[in-house]
């Protein structure tokens, strides 16, 4: 698969939220669990839940309570997105385990999965600035900025989908090696966030 097909599958989940467009809705994955899409299909689904969770929190009115509860999910959120990167991570490091890397090979400063996840928050960014640069209810001004972002996002897009490609290809090649880091969270961690592990 190339950087243009993991973009589709965002694009797939992002229209199939929207058809909904709610935060409640679970994921109906179209994809077999053994194909990489489906992967990628639930890591996109997570990000735009995610993506309308932040809306929702900063609403100036929203009631404190409902704030701190809303907060609570994006954690959980931003753990399950983490988790899946890094499973994601496992997968290229296991498909590519057999390459043979050669003497010069160095290592990315981003995984292959976090450059993913870039890829699917951009999949985000482009849907719903298209939204902005296209609602009936905005000022031409308001239209013509966003259509200016649009292009940037665009723009941005393609480098991104160029260098994951390039990563790839470097991988397959043993130019570049897989290494893989956990995050290592420390705030969800009741051993490590003093506020939890004071607290037990």
């Amino acid at each position: 698969m190339t950087s243009n097909q993991f973009f589709e599958v965002f694009e797939q989940s992002i229209l199939d939220y929207h058809v909904f467009d709610s935060i409640e809705q679970q994921a109906k994955n179209p994809f077999e669990k053994e194909d990489f899409k489906f992967l990628l299909y639930q890591k996109n689904w997570i990000d735009t839940v995610q993506w309308h969770l932040e809306d929702i929190i900063r609403d100036p009115q929203i009631d404190p309570v409902e704030a701190l509860k809303i907060k609570r999910i994006i954690d959980a959120s931003n753990q399950k997105r983490t988790d899946l990167v890094e499973y994601i991570d496992s997968y290229f490091l296991d498909k590519y385990k057999e390459v043979k890397i050669l003497d010069s090979a160095t290592i990315n400063s981003e995984t292959i999965a976090w450059a993913i996840d870039r890829l699917s928050i951009l999949a985000l960014k482009i849907f719903h600035m298209n939204e902005e640069a296209n609602r009936e209810s905005a000022k031409e001004k308001h239209k013509i900025n966003c259509q200016k972002k649009l292009k940037v996002l665009n723009d941005q897009k393609k480098d991104l989908c160029n260098a994951i490609d390039q990563l790839i290809q470097d991988i397959q090649l043993g130019k570049k090696y897989i290494k893989v880091y956990k995050q290592m969270k420390m705030y969800n961690d009741e051993d490590l966030n003093p506020v939890l592990y004071k607290s037990k």
